[in-house]
């Protein structure tokens, strides 16, 4: 079957596959099929020591069952790499079916030098893609995609490069190997010293009346559970001591005493001051009312004289022997973080004290000005060190086992994507697209495109990655 070739669209064809990358480059055996996508492939030369001009390529197609496979559509073109100022060469071939199964071509190299192969298949099964490293003067053909799996692993991105020892040295050019390794993330995060919230207390009284004596007469004033906080003047707390006091001289029914009494509890007259009450036998103007808990004013909305209705929040104390830190973290760093994770929370002043603690509460929702979310580790303060608006930093430390990770210098941004330069051997440098997982200031995971093992560029790669677009299309990236 004859196949015209169209020369211009192969410009980045013969690139497309040399980035697959192989583990070991294999010789072509004369018996030998190689995978291609869905196809198996065995090629040959004549001359099998490959020259500048003429040249016959020939093609043995197999489908996955290993049958000849007749009537595919193959493109096959052999280039030179641009060399310096020198642009690529090419050297297309058009590829006929002469048997069953059997393809042949004639491409013509117009000087000596490497000319990688590259064999493109398309037939109603679907489509494949394989190259050969091929050279003028160097006998037989050898596999350079074998390993992989046809155009997927890696063959995203054309321009691979050849960097001899001498460039290498030249530009810095270093590698490392993607490993299996205990990968630990920190996160930092801003946050503030408030209160804690299950130890505040509001004064609010379930009767009108009028402020006498004012002892808590200033935010910031310290008090203690049950000691005064100010006197009140209330008619219907005066109507309430008298009637209780009328029923306690008549020694009346236990039931009518008790709900007087229970009336006065209720109103927030401690046991103590019924029974002195009841001693001193006459009703008090103005009744003391005392502290629910220990701790701070910090706010209050009355003074000496002021009139209050029912249910009016008159002071707010907070107990500040154990406080709340609450941080914002970003959307991408909730998954890390667990409730009960131990937390370091650092003063920016203060860099050589650190107060450990644990994440208490993960808030269910987002702040919406700086889509953040808000964490919360409780902190012990008997001493009263930590104040509420104090700024901190907030350390957490998330364990994410043993990940398959590269050299965080050995990832390049482009877009979104994420590219590494795979060191396949013999010189060749071919970028890679990967996937990556979380990270940390040396390492990043990668989730797809690596296996542990691999060599990858970690130093230099800016300079490669620039030839390698200027070879490959810079659409490509």
């Amino acid at each position: 079957m004859q196949n015209k070739f169209y020369f211009p669209g192969w410009r980045l064809l013969c690139f497309l596959c040399i980035t697959i990358s192989g583990t070991a480059v294999a010789e072509m055996s004369p018996a030998g099929f190689h995978e291609a996508g869905l196809f198996k492939v065995r090629a040959a030369l004549d001359p099998e020591t490959p020259k500048v001009g003429k040249n016959r390529v020939t093609i043995w197609l197999q489908d996955e069952t290993g049958q000849p496979l007749s009537g595919a559509v193959l493109k096959a073109v052999a280039v030179m790499p641009a060399m310096g100022s020198m642009p690529a060469m090419y050297a297309p071939a058009s590829m006929r079916e002469i048997e069953v199964g059997q393809y042949e071509g004639i491409f013509q190299p117009s000087m000596g030098g490497e000319w990688p192969l590259t064999v493109e298949i398309e037939a109603e099964a679907g489509k494949g893609s394989i190259t050969f490293d091929l050279a003028t003067g160097r006998k037989g053909l050898r596999c350079a995609t074998c390993g992989g799996s046809g155009i997927g692993r890696g063959a995203d991105l054309p321009g691979t490069v050849r960097v001899d020892p001498a460039r290498r040295q030249l530009i810095g050019m270093t590698t490392g190997r993607v490993k299996q390794k205990r990968l630990r993330i920190t996160i930092r995060a801003a946050g503030s010293v408030t209160y804690d919230e299950t130890r505040l207390s509001d004064v609010a009284l379930k009767f009108g009346g009028w402020i006498g004596e004012l002892h808590a007469n200033a935010i910031g004033k310290s008090v203690k559970k049950g000691e005064p906080l100010f006197t009140v003047y209330s008619p219907e707390l005066l109507t309430a001591q008298e009637e209780y006091l009328e029923i306690f001289k008549r020694r009346a029914d236990g039931k009518m005493r008790e709900a007087a009494r229970r009336r006065l509890r209720l109103w927030g007259i401690s046991e103590t001051q019924i029974k002195t009450l009841e001693k001193r036998g006459k009703a008090q103007e103005y009744i003391a009312i005392l502290a629910p808990a220990s701790g701070i004013v910090i706010d209050k909305q009355i003074v000496a004289g002021s009139a209050f209705h029912t249910g009016q929040q008159l002071l707010r104390i907070a107990d500040l022997s154990r406080v709340w830190v609450e941080a914002q973290v970003y959307d991408y760093e909730l998954p890390l973080i667990k409730r009960g994770m131990k937390a370091k929370v650092v003063l920016p002043e203060l860099q050589d004290r650190a107060l450990r603690g644990k994440i208490d509460f993960i808030y269910p929702f987002m702040e919406g000005d700086t889509h953040t979310a808000r964490v919360r580790v409780v902190l012990e303060n008997s001493d009263g060190f930590l104040r509420p608006n104090m700024y901190v930093q907030l350390t957490l430390k998330a364990k994410l086992g043993k990940r398959l990770v590269v050299p965080e210098s050995a990832v390049l941004y482009s877009g979104r994507n994420r590219i590494v330069f795979l060191d396949l051997g013999d010189g060749r440098l071919a970028p890679r697209k990967i996937k990556t997982g979380q990270r940390n200031r040396k390492w990043i995971e990668v989730l797809e495109g690596l296996e542990a093992g691999d060599n990858v560029v970690t130093s230099g790669n800016f300079l490669i990655a620039a030839e390698s677009k200027l070879k490959a299309g810079v659409e490509s990236w």
